[in-house]
Parts: structure tokens; C-alpha cells; sequence
């Protein structure tokens, strides 16, 4: 939003983001071209999935309540499609997992590891995965830092008076939510993509011959989460520099 020498530090941040973007298009073209041996859509490996919770949760035979629990919010998500391109994502306010275009009705070997994706999420639910539940409420707190913390800061740089240096911590301190959002968003991605293909294996969906194109395709989409948590956290570098400025 504004230019001076410590934009230089978002550099790396931004050529890791570009490309691991050209990564994921990439990936998804090609491998949305192949169909997997099995068959079944995005959507009925999703669905399928949460049919055979009581196999796929990862919940200790030893606590049958936490099972029964996990099952039950498995069974219960709603699986949909979803308007655009890559915008699938699983709502756990809602228990809905929501499939784009071209991954709800193709039966090709990048959208079965998209849904297994966000299966993945749904099952963190369902086993109340730690990362995902401090991602779930951080939420409010990402949200304010996102929308406020930039227009604080600016008001804060630009306004003379005592209190501009106040405004411009009070927009540090939002961002730090965003950051930390950022941060959780990180390890709970990788998770999910680590059930994804343990799922597709041990479920029969995608044979083994066929892992390494569904292993692209969920490893150059974990890179984008990668340059997002460090540009977050460059930038917020970023504005601790040009507030030390101030003093």
C-alpha cells in the first residue's frame, strides 16, 4: 500500500508465491487431463469417504464415545459443488464440503486429491484435531486484523500527533491475529494433505502407480500456504520496522 526501502523485504515472499501459484497451475492442469482407474468423481470419493468414517478416523478404539462422535459428524457433512476454479474448501461452521467445477463431476487424479483434501479437514473436525480448533477460533481475530489493520496503521503513519504512534500499535497488534492465523493455517493444511493420500491408498481410490501425480498436485498447493505465512510474517517485520521509525 505504500513504497519505501523496507518493501524490499517482502520480495522473497512475493517470487515464493508467484511461484508456487505457477506450481499448483500447473500441477492441476496436467493431472486434471488423467483420469484415476477407479473412476468415481470428486464428489463420490468425498462422499465415500465420509460413508466409511468408522475406517477412515483416526479416533482410539478405546474411547467408543469420541468414536461414535466422530462418526456421526462424518457421516452428517454435506458435500457440494462450488462455483469457480480450485475454490474447494470444507466449512466446519457448517460441516459442508464444497467442490469447484472442476473437481466435484471429474474423475481425473487432481480432483480426487482435492477432495480427499478437504475430506481430510472434515475428519479433523471429527476428531477435533488441535491445529484446526485454534485455526477455527482464531478466525474472528484474523478477520479484524485483515480488514483494520492496514487502514490503523496508515491513519496512524501519516496523521501527526501523540497518538499516531498508539494507532500504530494498536494496528500491529491486530495484524499479530492475522499472522498467528497464518501461521496454524500452515501445519493444519499439511495434515489434511497427509490424510488425503493415506486415505486414497488405504481406501482402494487411487492405486499406487498413480500417487505420485496425486502427491504434485497436494504438494504444490502446500507451497502457496508456505509463502502465505511468510509473507505474513515479512510484512509484519515490515511494520515493526517503519514504527521504530517513529521513535
Amino acid at each position: 500500500m505504500f513504497l519505501d526501502w523496507t518493501f524490499i523485504l517482502l520480495i522473497p515472499a512475493v517470487i515464493l508465491a508467484a511461484w508456487a501459484q505457477m506450481r499448483v497451475m500447473g500441477a492441476y492442469r496436467k493431472w486434471s487431463r488423467v483420469a484415476a482407474s477407479c473412476g468415481m468423481t470428486g464428489a463420490q470419493v468425498a462422499a465415500d469417504m465420509m460413508r466409511r468414517a468408522d475406517l477412515l478416523a483416526d479416533v482410539e478404539r478405546s474411547n467408543p464415545p469420541a468414536a461414535i462422535r466422530a462418526a456421526n459428524i462424518l457421516r452428517s457433512v454435506s458435500v457440494q459443488a462450488a462455483d469457480g476454479q480450485l475454490t474447494d474448501h470444507y466449512d466446519p461452521a457448517s460441516n459442508t464440503l464444497n467442490l469447484s467445477e472442476g473437481v466435484y463431476a471429474s474423475n481425473s487424479l487432481a480432483a480426487l486429491g482435492i477432495a480427499a483434501h478437504e475430506a481430510g479437514h472434515a475428519i479433523q473436525k471429527a476428531t477435533a484435531y488441535r491445529s484446526l480448533v485454534l485455526r477455527t477460533t482464531l478466525v474472528p481475530a484474523a478477520r479484524i486484523g485483515s480488514a483494520l489493520a492496514w487502514p490503523l496503521f496508515l491513519i496512524g503513519l501519516y496523521v501527526a500527533g501523540s497518538g499516531s504512534r498508539l494507532l500504530m500499535d494498536i494496528a500491529i497488534l491486530m495484524y499479530c491475529g492475522a499472522v498467528v492465523f497464518t501461521l496454524v493455517t500452515r501445519p493444519v493444511e499439511f495434515d489434511a494433505s497427509r490424510r488425503a493420500l493415506r486415505m486414497l491408498s488405504a481406501g482402494g481410490y487411487v492405486r499406487e502407480a498413480e500417487m505420485p501425480a496425486v502427491r504434485q498436485v497436494l504438494g504444490a498447493a502446500a507451497m502457496t500456504y508456505v509463502a502465505a505465512a511468510l509473507m505474513a510474517v515479512l510484512t509484519l517485520i515490515r511494520l515493526l520496522l517503519i514504527r521504530s521509525e517513529r521513535d
